[in-house]
Parts: C-alpha cells; structure tokens; sequence
C-alpha cells in the first residue's frame, strides 16, 4: 500500500473522531451540550471535505475516474466505522463522578 493512502486512510480516522471531541460547533463555537444533529452535520461536511482531498490528491498522481453511487455509500460506511471509537467515547462511556 502507498504511503499516500495510508496517511489518507489516518486523517480520515482523526476526521471521523473529531466532532465527537469537544462541545465546539466546528470547533469555534462554545455549546452547553452539543446534540446528535451537529455531531451528524460535522461528520457529513468532514466526509465532504476529506472527499474533495482524496479527489485533489488522484488529480495530482492520474487522471480522476468517475464513480458511481457505490463508491460514494462505501466510503461513507468506512468513514462511520472510524467514527465508532469516538462515538463510544461521547455517548456510551459513563464518568465516574468523585
């Protein structure tokens, strides 16, 4: 595998986990407790994001192939796994209170 996709394949992990990181919306603004929906728009716009990447860097290396629907619903599937870890993390792990 090329080191270019295994750093893809890295930052679209750490792009998965990172709404579920902070109450930031965005990571700009400040929230009491930020719900599902901005945690489900935050994936949505960073699945965008890192697909507008991988599609910059397939630019750089070779002409881009067109993909249809299935690519896309797969790549989401993938971009929810990685986003399982910090799903458990925010909404399954209970603190313990002292």
């Amino acid at each position: 595998m090329e080191t270019s996709v295994i750093v893809l394949l890295l930052v679209a992990f750490v792009a998965a986990n990172l709404p579920f990181v902070s109450n930031r919306v965005a990571g700009i603004k400040q929230v009491a407790k930020k719900h599902f929906g901005w945690h489900l728009a935050e994936l949505v716009t960073l699945f965008l994001l890192l697909g507008l990447l991988a599609r910059l860097l397939e630019g750089r290396l070779a002409p881009v192939h067109a993909q249809n629907w299935q690519f896309y619903v797969t790549t989401m599937a993938l971009f929810l796994v990685f986003a399982f870890p910090g799903f458990v993390a925010r909404y399954f792990w209970k603190r313990r209170s002292n």
